[in-house]
């Protein structure tokens, strides 16, 4: 298990680095996972999504699908690629501090 140092939080992170209590999750949290899944600055476009999959995950307990996200965000699959280089279940929902999806990483 490792660790992520947020200001004078410290987080604790699962072997892929997903948050271990998703309950500590904040926006600062959320730069710097950011940053370690090759995401400099989060735009406006990339809270967008972020808040669509906490939202999703709060109302259904799961992250949506791909075709589900797409669908819902307006975004197309390669913008969010764009977005989030690692992809939508590794680098957007982790940035956005939800479980691991399953069949991810």
């Amino acid at each position: 298990m490792s660790q992520l140092v947020v200001g004078s939080l410290v987080v604790e992170l699962d072997e892929d680095g997903f948050l271990e209590d998703h309950s500590v999750w904040t926006e600062d949290v959320a730069r710097a996972l950011a940053n370690t899944e090759e995401v400099e600055e989060l735009t406006e476009e990339h809270w967008k999504l972020i808040n669509y999959l906490r939202e999703y995950y709060d109302q259904f307990g799961v992250a949506p699908m791909v075709r589900k996200m797409v669908k819902d965000s307006g975004f197309d699959q390669k913008k969010i690629y764009e977005l989030f280089p690692a992809g939508p279940g590794k680098g957007a929902c982790k940035i956005a501090g939800l479980p691991k999806p399953t069949g991810c990483v």
